[in-house]
């Protein structure tokens, strides 16, 4: 019988575009002011593609960060999962693009859609691939242009949201599991609070607003501060840990303020929380490589450091993974 494999993080990266838009900006577009989005938001900037800049751009300029920093190859990469919310096309997948740009000659493409826990999601398919022995050195991407699909008049929805890419390269390692547990989990009745119409603009004979993302705060918020506290106690005795043996909390950067009352309710205080929030916005399956980078280059995350990685939004889904941080 083949022995189980296992898999680790070996190299992270990752991409921001370089508009900035500020709440001055805000300021000028919709009635809102700076301290009214900081004081609900926790955001002062999040970034904006340019009008030619698509996703798959964006995924490509995180690996080719991700290459820089650590002098990795992925050209042997044998399968590319790329998180994302929105694709430049339905088919071909961004996956399939990034494989063509990046030049690499035989892998798997495959994109997955699970909103705001995309990342730890195609993380999870990943550590189970690689775990199981089909293949051994995954290409994990969350991207997301989310200012592609904001509604700019909304004054509720467009102070939120940023573009943005990560990448890891998960690897296998016989010798060390960098994925030491993982939960997750789905409350569908809840996807009306949290939409892009595509084909249908209908949901369980509910008429839908067609065009741009859809969100109801309010009920999202509730949902996140009844449901996340108790999953993360979850992910923490599956995988037979202690908050105090976890060194950092990296939730979905949704709004710091939600993530102040996750954590009111939670195990995890925010001097210990990572977030991607304030200079980035919400960016959806990008939050979280984003936060991650962002620890990384502070100095504050460091080779040795558990990290317990929540991401949750659309859906409404949610996915939950404890990792050991081995670079």
């Amino acid at each position: 019988m083949m022995s189980q494999s296992k898999s680790r993080i070996t190299a992270i990266g990752t991409y921001v575009p370089e508009r900035i838009l500020t709440n001055a900006d805000l300021e000028k577009m919709v009635e809102t002011s700076d301290e009214w989005i900081v004081q609900r938001t926790g955001m002062r900037e999040r970034r904006i593609a340019a009008p030619d800049q698509y996703v798959s751009d964006l995924a490509i300029k995180a690996v080719e960060d991700m290459v820089e920093r650590y002098g990795v190859t992925v050209q042997d990469a044998d399968m590319i999962l790329v998180a994302t919310s929105t694709p430049e096309y339905s088919f071909p997948s961004t996956a399939s693009r990034v494989q063509s740009k990046l030049g690499i000659a035989s892998t798997g493409a495959l994109d997955l859609n699970a909103a705001c826990a995309g990342f730890v999601y195609a993380l999870q398919m990943a550590d189970g691939l690689i775990s199981g022995g089909a293949y051994r050195k995954i290409l994990v991407i969350g991207a997301e242009t989310l200012s592609k699909i904001t509604d700019y008049t909304d004054r509720t929805t467009c102070v939120l949201f940023g573009d943005g890419a990560g990448a890891v390269l998960l690897e296998r390692d016989e010798s060390s599991a960098g994925i030491i547990a993982s939960v997750s989990g789905t409350f569908g009745e809840g996807g009306i609070h949290l939409y892009k119409t595509a084909l249908s603009e209908q949901m369980d004979g509910t008429e839908l607003k067609s065009g741009c993302l859809v969100q109801n705060g309010r009920e999202i918020y509730k949902w996140a501060i009844r449901n996340i506290p108790d999953g993360v106690r979850a992910l923490l005795s599956k995988g037979g840990m202690t908050a105090d043996e976890v060194d950092w909390f990296v939730p979905h950067s949704a709004n710091l303020r939600m993530i102040e009352a996750i954590n009111e309710r939670g195990p995890f205080t925010m001097d210990r929380t990572l977030t991607s929030v304030e200079y980035r916005g919400n960016t959806s399956a990008a939050s979280i490589p984003l936060a991650l980078q962002l620890a990384v280059d502070e100095g504050r995350l460091n080779a040795g450091d558990h990290a317990l990685l929540y991401g949750f939004g659309g859906g409404m889904t949610y996915a939950g993974s404890i990792v050991k941080w081995t670079i």
